[in-house]
């Protein structure tokens, strides 16, 4: 599997594809906006949209959704898990409260849930439940390659935010220790925001994760 993040929003918000090298189909994770840049890559690369896939509901991860999937109809929106629905179904008035591009309503085709698992190509990605940042934020692993899409989840020196409606930040602590850590030292993550790094190096360094704050 290959993958490439593309920076959308004013957030800069990492949308990452992945795509299978075999069959050149591709999954969209967290399209939060300037869909042509988006579309721009998957054309120049030749991949075919198979899925596109949501970590959770806020704007910046969700809000280029409904247009995305207007242009490739055949791929289906799968995620987050049903928890975040309140996030989905707000999208509009997410948009005007951060100042975003007026956004399509949309339903998706299929709520996510801990031990699902999402298919493209020959890829296999394992679905994790890990609220926190949202109730139904979820994760996507990619066990041959030893990586994982952790949207808000956790970030390089720091973690997801929980001040937003139905954020909690035992549960998120909890979602990092035990279902991410679980994963291994050696597995690389990309965040939502900002540069990647190792599940390894923010279990010993991460500054929220060691008590020194939070």
């Amino acid at each position: 599997m290959k993958y490439q993040m593309i920076p959308v929003t004013p957030f800069e918000q990492n949308c990452t594809v992945f795509w299978c090298e075999e069959t050149g189909l591709a999954a969209v994770i967290d399209p939060g906006g300037d869909v042509d840049r988006i579309q721009a890559f998957l054309t120049a690369q030749s991949l075919s949209l198979a899925v596109i896939l949501l970590t959770h509901g806020h704007i910046d991860h969700a809000g280029g959704t409904a247009a995305l999937a207007r242009l490739y109809p055949s791929a289906p929106v799968e995620g987050p898990h049903e928890a975040d629905r309140y996030w989905i179904d707000g999208l509009a008035q997410q948009s005007r409260m951060f100042g975003f591009p007026a956004v399509e309503a949309f339903s998706p085709d299929r709520w996510l849930a801990d031990g699902d698992a999402v298919r493209f190509g020959n890829v296999l990605l394992e679905v994790l439940h890990c609220p926190g940042h949202t109730p139904g934020h979820v994760v996507l692993f990619h066990r041959e390659s030893g990586l994982v899409q952790v949207g808000d989840v956790l970030f390089q020196g720091s973690i997801g935010r929980t001040d937003f409606p139905g954020g909690d930040h035992d549960t998120l602590l909890a979602s990092i220790k035990q279902k991410l850590f679980a994963l291994g030292d050696e597995v690389d993550f990309i965040p939502g925001h900002g540069p990647m790094s190792t599940l390894g190096e923010e279990r010993r360094y991460n500054p929220f994760l060691s008590g020194r704050f939070g």
